[in-house]
């Protein structure tokens, strides 16, 4: 599915409008932020932030390999 959008001036910089039936798919509101990551494909837009789920995994194998110190830590 394509969708068109118009490119327009926000300010000093330039901008596009998302329809609100692709923000409902996106599961966005106004306000929340989105990744732009260059891809074989070209753009893609995305609310998922690879660089913070990779964070998020080495944080959860620290914690599955530390559980009990970490549980020591906790008390």
């Amino acid at each position: 599915m394509a969708t068109a959008v118009k490119i327009t001036t926000v300010g000093n910089s330039a901008g596009i409008v998302l329809p609100k039936e692709i923000l409902a798919k996106l599961h966005l509101e106004k306000g929340d932020q989105l990744f732009i990551t260059e891809t074989a494909n070209g753009i893609e837009l995305t609310p998922y932030d690879q660089d913070f789920a990779e964070q998020m995994e080495a944080a959860r194998h620290v914690m599955r390999k530390n559980r009990d110190v970490l549980r020591r830590l906790a008390e």
